[in-house]
């Protein structure tokens, strides 16, 4: 097991460096100059120059992309043009509200996912089986640009049970997770009842019982855990959806994260913060990808002996 979390570290590493190395290319492949876009057609030019120089882009290419990943390397990712505050201690201060998040609305989707996707599976072709394809269906074709909202008028505002928005205390997260975990949770009904389909018909299931083990019991022992597999996959697939999904959410509900950060950057046109946040959701995303290789291992003895 050791060496197989090793392996995939070290694959992780220069997926790592490409990213970065992208995140960098991001303001050079802004059509036109970017610093003109950020000041405006009204800037003078003592005041581009200045904010050139502030940047680093009047130095040669190579020299800005030995600068960046030096500066990466110091956990210097320059200052926010807006909040005239380093990007960095931005994003530490935003981080973990946004983690918050995400994992919230990934809770929330496997409490209604597991279930839901576990039954139908048992009653395959009766009609909890249609009603939770139905349920699945719909949560992956309600946007959350128009639940949230939904959501905000029913429970914050007719009924007046929830906060409308802001970030104070654990009701204030029920809204924004319910709406950023809906579509997470009818694409895992419908992964959990497809594998567990397959993993009943499989012939160790038959042995087991064979062997005088309960149906309920041989179904939660092994045919559960063995469909976990691809379920688990696909968890650690959706979190860079979650994590983009955010920045609509946070919007939404005026979450202090890190989707909301980049929007405001991306209003202010304040570009080493829109890097930032960018690379802080990238790496993320990464770091959850290799978090999903290791758990598909502990689950599958197979993967880490091969």
């Amino acid at each position: 097991m050791l060496r197989y979390a090793i392996g995939r570290m070290a694959q992780t590493v220069p997926l790592a460096l490409v990213v970065c190395g992208l995140v960098f290319s991001l303001i050079h492949l802004i059509p036109g100059d970017p610093v003109e876009i950020m000041l405006g057609d009204g800037a003078r030019p003592a005041e581009v120059e200045a904010l050139r120089r502030e940047l680093g882009l009047d130095r040669p290419l190579g020299r800005q992309f030995v600068d960046y990943f030096a500066g990466l390397a110091r956990f210097d990712l320059g200052s926010s043009l807006r909040f005239r505050r380093p990007v960095t201690e931005l994003l530490l201060a935003h981080y973990p509200a946004t983690l918050e998040l995400a994992l919230a609305s990934m809770l929330a989707a496997l409490a209604l996912a597991l279930p839901l996707g576990i039954l139908a599976a048992l009653a395959r072709g009766r009609a909890l089986d249609h009603g939770s394809r139905l349920v699945a269906l719909l949560g992956v074709s309600i946007p959350n640009f128009w639940l949230g909202p939904m959501l905000i008028w029913l429970f914050a505002i007719h009924f007046d049970w929830l906060p409308v928005s802001g970030r104070d205390g654990w009701a204030s997260l029920i809204l924004p997770a319910i709406t950023l975990g809906t579509a997470l949770a009818g694409l895992l009904t419908r992964m959990v009842r497809s594998s567990l389909v397959g993993e009943l018909a499989q012939p160790y299931l038959v042995a087991a019982r064979a062997k005088g083990l309960g149906r309920s019991a041989a179904v939660a022992r092994h045919a559960v855990r063995n469909a976990a597999i691809p379920v688990v996959t696909v968890v650690g697939l959706q979190f860079g959806a979650v994590l983009t999904g955010a920045i609509i959410t946070e919007t939404i509900f005026s979450w202090p994260g890190i989707g909301r950060l980049i929007v405001q950057a991306i209003q202010a046109r304040d570009y080493p913060l829109v890097q930032g946040g960018v690379l802080a959701i990238a790496l993320t995303y990464l770091l959850v990808n290799l978090l999903t290789d290791l758990t598909y291992a502990v689950l599958d003895a197979r993967i880490r002996l091969a």
